[in-house]
């Protein structure tokens, strides 16, 4: 009898220290699938290539956290926007900066290159959203409609439209050339995390943190169906290239749906987390922190017979064939040469070219080649040869242990297959010395005092209109004053963002289920947040609990790295709090003799302690660097470090 071949339909291909501190965005290029940019707290852009251990190119000139990164479509430039709100462009073949953009007063939130003109649009937590001319280094327009922030934008594949989605629950599709919003889309309960247009049909799909997906009719500007009960918020959606389905990134799975009627194609366990983007390569699906899943056995047309979504429409409606078009498809320039469209100009105040401390940022700012091969393949290729690779390049090859053949064709040696199924090398090599031209930074303080006079990042001059007449250099308390009132809503939104945030907390800790509303807390993925519901934790050592300390003591972690007084006086408190209420338990819980039978309640305990031990090791050696420190916060880091003694 012969042993079937047993295959899995996913797996994990590479993973990659891609930072030497957080990693904020990143995304993957769409054109070839291979290309991988990501931004980190560490203020750089660095590309990688799939499947390849070592970063290619470093980019620098950011001097605040990556928030959104962006490729566009031949994959030669790349934007990146900051936490402070500026936008720079690279050029990845010259590998030097090209333009840096200013005018937002907040995070950038995302961004998106129009498909054939030199543009790009960013959308911000200041609720705005602007469209950059690349060539002339100005704004073009500003579209203003949302309340929150705004976290995805699309430009459509004709290059006619722009989508946004935003925190206010709602997309909007706004018109390039009448400058102006052509439809909202309203029926979301929760913030929008994502939207993607059909590559052939005016249709528009949306993903939310109320975990479902709606699809847009872009004729009629009203919904086709709605697909319910996600396992966690849409934060990754993907048509596939010929539109035959729609891919979704959920929790440790990929989910296919077709939309009319709206039903569930397949479902794929992968155990990816959290998707941060998705890229289709050769009938093969790549996601961050780089996983595969080979669509050729994966079911994108027709029914199965596990259906999670319910087809509420008579077999009538349905299309004849999968690949019908029940639309209108999109026109688009019969080359990518052609002459970009005219939009709509701003103000002259709005395309100003940026000052020149902006251009001696761009002077300054270099790209690191950690891999001088491996650029030189991907960034400087011959003239005769295509720039983005074929679409037919060799697939991810499969982990050999996903192709398990009857024992007796195992044993034999085969050639053919040993070269063609090789174990990827996983082992991150240690990254080379980067050798650069760049100026060392101005020297910032390392922490920020809890007590301040003024604002730190925050300029006054900002705010106060530009003085074209030497004699009106100076400017009277109440003028000043006035200016100021007037530019209030970026601070109103950053405040309005925080106060919910604070209130879905809140909304869990009335309940009297402490754990749950540390964890609401963390979620959010906001210190701020954090350390206000930590102060108030602090307060009173009852609160806590063991498995309290697994969920506090990664963010502890955080906190002690924190360049804010506030934040690190904070982590001490708390970290201080869990050594001297369970260090000694854990200790002892480690060292007891297992136990006699079976103890449920026991094991989890010990699985807990574990845990706490090795968090509270890894912030062991964080504690004794910074017990070197002067003043009351060296004082406060050499009094964790004795408490932490016995952990050595």
């Amino acid at each position: 009898m012969a042993t079937p071949v047993v295959t899995k339909t996913a797996w994990k291909l590479q993973e990659i220290v891609a930072h030497a501190s957080n990693v904020s965005s990143l995304v993957l290029g769409k054109a070839s699938g291979r290309l991988l940019a990501t931004g980190g707290d560490d203020c750089r852009v660095n590309l990688w290539s799939i499947n390849k251990p070592n970063c290619i190119m470093s980019l620098t000139g950011h001097t605040s956290p990556v928030e959104s990164v962006r490729l566009n479509t031949p994959e030669e430039l790349i934007v990146a926007g900051s936490q402070s709100g500026s936008i720079r462009v690279w050029d990845l073949e010259a590998a030097k900066i090209l333009r840096t953009l200013m005018g937002h007063k907040a995070n950038i939130c995302s961004l998106d290159f129009h498909p054939y003109g030199e543009f790009v649009a960013s959308g911000s937590q200041d609720t705005n959203i602007k469209l950059w001319d690349i060539r002339r280094k100005g704004c073009v327009f500003r579209y203003r409609g949302h309340s929150q922030a705004v976290r995805c934008l699309r430009f459509s594949p004709d290059g006619k439209w722009l989508a946004s989605a935003a925190d206010d629950h709602t997309v909007k599709l706004w018109d390039l050339t009448a400058g102006k919003m052509m439809s909202e889309f309203p029926g979301h309960t929760g913030p929008v995390n994502v939207v993607e247009f059909h590559p052939n049909e005016y249709l528009l799909a949306s993903g939310s943190s109320d975990r479902t997906i709606r699809f847009w009719d872009l004729e009629k500007f009203q919904v086709v169906s709605c697909i319910e009960g996600e396992p966690g918020p849409v934060r990754s959606v993907l048509f596939n290239p010929d539109g035959c389905c729609l891919y979704s990134g959920c929790q440790d799975s990929l989910r296919v749906y077709g939309w009319e009627p709206e039903r569930c194609f397949d479902v794929v366990l992968v155990g990816w987390g959290k998707v941060a983007d998705l890229a289709v390569c050769n009938d093969q699906l790549s996601n961050v922190s780089s996983y595969v899943v080979d669509l050729t056995r994966v079911t994108r047309t027709g029914t199965v017979a596990q259906d999670p979504v319910q087809d509420s429409r008579p077999p009538a409606q349905q299309p004849a064939h999968p690949g019908a078009p029940l639309r209108r498809i999109y026109e688009r320039p019969s080359t990518a040469c052609s002459k970009p469209q005219r939009v709509k100009q701003n103000s002259e105040s709005e395309r100003r070219s940026p000052s020149s401390e902006d251009d001696r940022d761009e002077r300054e700012s270099r790209a690191e080649i950690q891999n001088a091969e491996e650029y030189n393949e991907i960034f400087q290729p011959k003239n005769s040869i295509s720039r983005t690779p074929p679409r037919r390049s060799e697939p991810f090859p499969a982990p050999p242990e996903d192709d398990m053949v009857s024992a007796k064709e195992a044993a034999k040696p085969n050639p053919a297959t040993d070269s063609q199924f090789q174990v990827p090398n996983l082992e991150v090599p240690p990254r080379p010395p980067a050798v650069t031209s760049t100026p060392a930074p101005k020297a910032e303080p390392t922490i920020i005092p809890a007590t301040r006079n003024e604002p730190i990042g925050l300029k006054p001059s900002d705010f106060l209109p530009a003085v074209k007449i030497p004699q009106q250099a100076e400017l009277v308390d109440e003028d000043a004053m006035s200016q100021i009132r007037k530019g209030h809503d970026t601070m109103c939104v950053v405040l309005t963002s925080r106060h919910k945030n604070l209130d879905t907390v809140r909304a869990v800790w009335t309940t009297g289920d402490i754990k749950t509303s540390v964890d609401s807390a963390v979620a959010i993925n906001d210190l701020s947040v954090v350390v206000d519901l930590l102060n108030i934790v602090n307060q009173k050592a009852s609160l806590w609990k063991l498995d309290l300390c697994t969920t506090v003591l990664p963010q502890i972690e955080k906190l002690l790295q924190s360049k804010y007084e506030s934040y690190v006086q904070t982590g001490c408190t708390s970290l201080k709090l869990i050594l001297q209420r369970f260090l000694p338990l854990i200790t002892d819980i480690l060292a007891a003799p297992p136990s006699v039978g079976v103890d449920i309640s026991r094991e989890e305990r010990l699985h807990k302690c574990r845990l706490c031990y090795k968090q509270l090791k890894s912030i062991s050696g964080l504690v004794k660097s910074k017990s070197g420190l002067s003043g009351r916060h060296g004082s406060a880091f050499r009094e964790l470090h004795l408490l932490m003694a016995s952990l050595d």
